[in-house]
């Protein structure tokens, strides 16, 4: 408790102090630009082999062996396979940065014009007078001017030892610019508040406080979440097949133009390496070689990291909509394969407001409200709660009860006292803060009462309690009797899920041994009710296969009637365990229990970090909510770290994810956004490799059919471009299906390809390559389309076959957005899916009409595009065929 009210700077001293010192805005880091990103991605070995391929392109254009729209291809290719793919990196980086600065933006506690009122940590100025508690961090460098603390300096020295920061005694001179950690009166911008609250005035504010001048050399932690290293895994997987198949196809080439040619003419093999048949050769060379690099990028999903880019953005843009900040994109990957969540009950399960509902005095006296309590008694009531807090009380003009600080429980409790609190004349001689390890707070005061005021546990306090404060304020002897009253008060309490704090005084000074001839003044009960949708959210937690466990400073019967009223508690074989009882308990005996534990009680912050430790020895994926200082370590550990809204901001930033509105609900929500990307990426790679399959086996067989390039370079960089990146687009923007958590929660060595995924890719596949090899050695089909003019006979027919490969991955795209036989379930939600595939179709007819000789094209008559789509169509029956199998051998 601090001593004195300030009055802080005036509004005409914060503007005079803003012109000649500045605000404490930070300049920004600065990060990687648009060309930066792009330079680096000329790095990646694909584009350099492309780049490669470009040159040699361009030289032979120069010696007359290609055609000028082959060099140009290629270049267009580099250009989309970089540019594209920087964009969407940089604009998607953009906007992530973007959303966490408007969402994250830390307020401060600061004195002006006499109030205390919280603004943003950008509108210090020097000279401001900042309240710090427990769990904050300091904003400016400065000095103390009232209370004492304990900082961590770690993020600034590296030393994890708390330091000590006190007022400075007279003379003291403030030093600017010196980074002297020593300095047990000096705190500097970025340390934490682990303990007490103080006023500090700011001495060096923004840039030039120390924090500021290290600001540009502090980066971020990086990692890698299960997800990305799977589909790195899978991006190298399909590179290694795309560099076997494009040297195959190569090779297949050379083989049919040396071998199979010689053998058809009657002519002897070696004459192909014949000098008069050089120029050939070499072309023949060239091409096979150029046409096995376009093989290679057709293969590599080089649409897979905007894919993911975007799908992220998209989700994270929509989860801020639903109270969901997304600090670390790690977090909502991750989110979606949790086997195990400790959640936080106080604001997360229940409503987090709090509310004192009754008093009860030594007399089992009960008053539902604080003018039932009698003055005498009420008046040592009101000076044992708002003397004894670390949360500030303001009383407006119009009698409304303003608090800023403290926690919840703090609030609720000043929230319960009279309004003719400010009439008490006292000041505060020492505090001892509240921390959950003692699990009490102790502030001595002198004036109108010259005691020591304890608040606390029950537990803590009752048993040292000799006297306590009658209806008219005098000590009675507080017997045996007297406390097993209480005692039984307070579990009929507990069994309504009503949490109850004692209140005692000591004439013992802070300092000294406080629990000892204690006198009780009485116990208040706190109701917090449950949240209506956290029962829901819970349970679509558990249909997901999640296993939620309740950690609360509650006691343990308490615990139980909240969990119970939650559904969390349903079987007799489910576990509640007391921090006590967990202390006791084994690694090995706890990790045999882990799976039934569905409540900890009277917990503390090391019981988080233990739990999240042993449950990621059992390979489970684990999620932790957290809010306070010393919940940082768990969030930290966890795989998912979920901070609330309302903690502190160290908690904030050990967390991957922030609840906004503390709820339960909000992290339900978050599973299943997480468990939405996961899907929406595993449909693309469907798509994805469905293409590279039926291309590449389409490149392979060509020449042995006798269609040397059956789809030719440039149509085959068309369908990259087409298939990869705006395939890209259709699937980034799925719905968040409810069915997604009925699933079972993905295992981390699971292959991110499954069973049936393979047999979409291996039939659709085969079924584009078989339709294809009909469609070009068939009279049936070429009979279909018109015949072309002198030397371009089968232009129609090869435009037609060209339209028909993009169709039939075009009906693909259907079949792999979802798993149900109805095609057309939930596309609505999906509003661009419908849209890309209109583009594609549009632009693919356009194309046919100006591609020309570059993309080996003529325009199509009506009844010539009917029978393509006609043809293409018929992908779609086969794999519903598929789809009907598979669900009947599940069912049998």
């Amino acid at each position: 408790m601090l001593k004195t009210h300030y009055e802080g700077l005036s509004s005409s001293q914060v503007e005079e102090s803003k012109n000649k010192f500045g605000t404490n805005t930070l300049s920004e880091i600065e990060t990687e630009t648009f060309w930066d990103k792009l330079k680096g991605n000329f790095e990646d070995p694909i584009i350099k082999i492309l780049v490669v391929a470009l040159v040699i392109d361009v030289i032979f254009y120069f010696l007359g062996q290609v055609e000028w729209f082959e060099p140009l291809g290629i270049a267009i290719a580099v250009l989309i396979a970089t540019l594209v793919g920087t964009y969407s990196e940089f604009s998607n980086e953009q906007s992530f940065q973007k959303l966490q600065e408007e969402a994250s933006r830390i307020k401060c506690k600061v004195y002006r014009d006499g109030n205390v009122s919280e603004i943003p940590i950008n509108d210090i100025v020097k000279g401001d007078y900042i309240l710090v508690q427990t769990g904050d961090k300091i904003p400016v460098d400065g000095v103390l001017v009232d209370g004492h603390i304990s900082v961590d300096q770690s993020v600034l020295n590296g030393e994890s030892k708390e330091a000590q920061k006190h007022v400075p005694n007279e003379g003291y001179a403030y030093k600017d610019g010196q980074s002297d950690f020593l300095d047990e009166y000096k705190v500097f911008r970025g340390t934490v508040v682990v303990e007490g609250e103080a006023i500090v005035e700011a001495k060096t504010i923004g840039d030039s406080s120390f924090y500021g001048q290290l600001a540009k050399e502090l980066q971020a932690e990086d990692r890698e979440s299960p997800l990305k290293v799977k589909l790195g895994d899978l991006a190298d997987g399909i590179s290694k097949f795309g560099y076997i198949g494009g040297s195959l196809i190569a090779a297949s080439f050379m083989f049919k133009k040396i071998v199979l040619n010689s053998l058809a003419n009657g002519t002897p093999i070696l004459d192909y390496f014949a000098s008069g048949n050089l120029g050939t050769a070499v072309s023949d060379v060239v091409t096979a070689i150029i046409l096995a690099i376009i093989i290679i990028v057709v293969a590599v999903p080089e649409g897979l990291p905007m894919m993911i880019a975007m799908v992220l953005s998209l989700n994270m843009k929509k989860l801020l909509k639903d109270n969901i900040l997304v600090r670390k994109l790690i977090g909502i990957e991750t989110a979606g394969s949790l086997n195990i969540l400790f959640s936080d009950k106080t604001g997360t399960i229940t409503k987090g407001l709090l509310e004192v509902v009754l008093l009860c005095d030594g007399d089992n006296n009960q008053y539902d409200s604080n003018s039932d309590i009698p003055e005498k008694l009420g008046k040592v009531v009101d000076v044992s709660i708002s003397q004894n807090t670390n949360a500030v009380l303001n009383i407006q003009e119009n009698g409304e009860k303003v608090v800023l600080g403290g926690n919840s429980t703090e609030r609720a409790l000043l929230h319960f006292i009279s309004d003719d609190i400010g009439k008490y004349n006292l000041n505060t001689v020492d505090n001892i803060p509240f921390n959950s390890k003692d699990k009490f707070s102790a502030t001595q005061v002198e004036g109108e009462y010259n005691l020591t005021l304890v608040k606390g546990a029950p537990e803590k306090i009752l048993t040292s309690c000799t006297t306590y404060y009658d209806k008219d304020g005098n000590k009675q002897t507080f017997g045996k009797d007297k406390l097993e009253t209480i005692n039984n008060k307070i579990n009929e309490l507990a069994g309504r899920a009503i949490r109850v704090l004692a209140l005692a005084t000591t004439d013992k000074a802070v300092g000294t041994e406080l629990f000892e001839e204690m006198t009780f003044v009485g116990i208040v009960g706190i109701r917090d009710d449950l949240r209506a949708e956290s029962v829901q959210a819970i349970g679509e937690a558990l249909d997901a296969g999640i296993q939620v466990v309740m950690i609360t400073g509650d006691r343990k019967e308490t615990a139980m009637a909240i969990a119970k009223e939650a559904n969390l508690l349903q079987k007799d074989t489910d576990i509640v365990l007391t921090s006590n009882e967990l202390q006791k308990l084994s690694d090995e005996e706890l990790k045999k229990m882990l799976k039934d534990i569905r409540v900890i009680a009277r917990a503390l912050p090391t019981d988080k970090s233990r739990l999240v430790r042993i449950a990621q020895s059992l390979d489970l994926v684990v999620g932790m909510t957290g809010d306070g200082v010393n919940d940082s370590p768990a969030l930290k550990k966890a795989d998912v770290g979920f901070a609330m809204g309302s903690g502190t901001e160290v908690a904030k930033e050990a967390g991957d994810i922030v609840i906004l509105d503390d709820n339960f609900n909000s992290i339900a929500k978050t599973v299943l956004y997480g468990r939405t990307i996961y899907n929406s990426i595993r449909k693309f790679i469907v798509y994805q490799l469905t293409v590279n399959v039926g291309a590449i086996l389409i490149a392979f067989i060509g020449p042995f059919i006798g269609v040397d390039l059956p789809l030719s370079m440039t149509q085959m960089l068309w369908v990259n471009l087409v298939m990869d990146t705006l395939a890209a687009l259709s699937f980034g923007g799925e719905a968040a299906l409810r069915k997604y958590m009925r699933e079972k929660p993905k295992s981390r060595t699971e292959a991110i390809i499954n069973k049936d995924m393979w047999s979409s890719i291996l039939t659709n596949g085969g079924l584009i390559a078989l339709l294809s090899v009909l469609f070009l050695k068939l009279d049936f089909f070429k009979e279909l389309f018109r015949t072309g003019p002198t030397g371009k006979e089968d232009i129609y027919y090869l435009t037609g076959f060209f339209s028909f490969f993009i169709f039939l991955n075009v009906f693909n795209m259907f079949n792999a957005r979802t798993t149900e036989l109805n095609l057309f379930a939930h596309i609505r939600e999906n509003k661009g899916f419908l849209k890309v595939v209109g583009v594609i179709v549009v632009v693919q007819v356009v194309m046919a009409y100006i591609g020309g000789d570059i993309l080996r094209t003529a325009g199509l008559t009506l009844k010539e595009w009917l029978t393509v789509a006609g043809l293409a169509i018929v992908i779609i029956p086969v794999d519903l065929i598929r789809k009907t199998i598979r669900n009947t051998l599940k069912q049998s």
